[in-house]
């Protein structure tokens, strides 16, 4: 998958959940579940036992999986994620090797930003696909998302930290491209209960919820049926 299609799934999905749970058992439910409720756009980060080994195996097992590593740190990280079949990578932070590793390999990454001056730092790093600015509930929420956007409006941000079913729509609304989510969408109780229809349930919100907010930012806004 080339990095321009990557870069339309997530468009097209505005929602990136973010599976970082206590083993690989964990995350193979919650990666499956997700899919089967519709979110095929998916990042397993790196911190879950055995992230390796699961990212090759969920990628094989499932070909319409857009399956992205998160927490990558350093360069031989993200060679390590790009040889199990990861097809984007997402970092806490701005990591600049990483960027140009991405680069280079024509692969989707997502660094972390949080302050302007990072922000600018990753653009002129060649970051032009997402730029994913986390913590951001903890500086402002969504009006700190429209802060940004007013000196970068070119920057297609990604929400991460805090966003739950209150606030999703407002980061929308603020300029995000997508937002990234991780227990709001992903419980840790249905993890352990192995209750898929409770985030098939959340899935389903969240994604009306992004649809409408989308919708409601059209020129010609009609309402939804």
């Amino acid at each position: 998958m080339t990095r321009k299609e990557v870069c339309g799934h997530i468009a097209e999905a505005g929602i990136i959940p973010a599976v970082r749970v206590p083993s690989a058992d964990d995350a193979r439910f919650a990666v499956t579940t997700l899919l089967a409720s519709g979110l095929s756009v998916i990042e397993l980060t790196m911190t879950v036992p055995g992230a390796l080994g699961l990212l090759a195996e969920l990628s094989r097992a499932h070909p319409r999986l857009i399956l992205g590593a998160g927490s990558v740190r350093d360069v031989a990280m993200a060679q390590r994620c790009l040889d199990a079949g990861a097809v984007f990578l997402t970092s806490p932070g701005l990591i600049p090797s990483v960027v140009e590793f991405a680069l280079k390999h024509g692969i989707t990454d997502i660094p972390g930003a949080l302050t302007p001056t990072e922000v600018l730092t990753a653009m002129q790093a060649g970051a032009s696909d997402y730029i994913k600015i986390f913590p951001c509930a903890q500086v402002g929420g969504p009006s700190y998302i429209k802060a940004l956007k007013a000196p970068f409006p070119d920057a297609r941000l990604i929400a991460s930290g805090g966003v739950n079913q209150k606030t999703a729509a407002d980061f929308i609304h603020a300029g995000a491209a997508a937002v990234g989510i991780r227990q709001e969408l992903i419980p840790p109780e249905a993890i352990e209960d192995r209750n898929d229809d409770w985030i098939h349930e959340l899935s389903q919100r969240f994604q009306r919820i992004v649809k409408q907010a989308r919708h409601e930012l059209a020129p010609t806004a009609v309402p939804m049926p």
